[in-house]
């Protein structure tokens, strides 16, 4: 299937109208995602804050038993000073 921008942008909207109903918005997350796709989510979050306090990458790899290169990815992202990652770690963690 070929990605369309409009069905993020609805996806978005949707997110940020339910964003103020926690109850609610947990169980969107729930049912929109695989419980697979959860679980790699909140691994990917772990990965930000864990590289935010100066983790290895290996340390990471091994704790959250995911691979080396996906810590390396979540590094990149957070190296990105205009990406999403350091600008809500920055917003909502410091």
């Amino acid at each position: 299937m070929q990605y369309k921008t409009e069905y993020a942008q609805e996806l978005e909207k949707l997110l940020i109208k339910i964003a103020s109903h926690p109850a609610l918005f947990h169980e969107f997350l729930f049912d929109i995602l695989s419980p697979a796709e959860y679980k790699e989510l909140s691994v990917r979050w772990q990965i930000v804050k864990m590289l935010k306090d100066a983790t290895t990458h290996r340390e990471i790899a091994k704790k959250l038993k995911v691979s080396v290169a996906t810590v390396t990815r979540g590094s990149r992202e957070l190296a990105n000073k205009k990406g999403g990652f350091k600008v809500v770690f920055d917003k909502f963690y410091s």
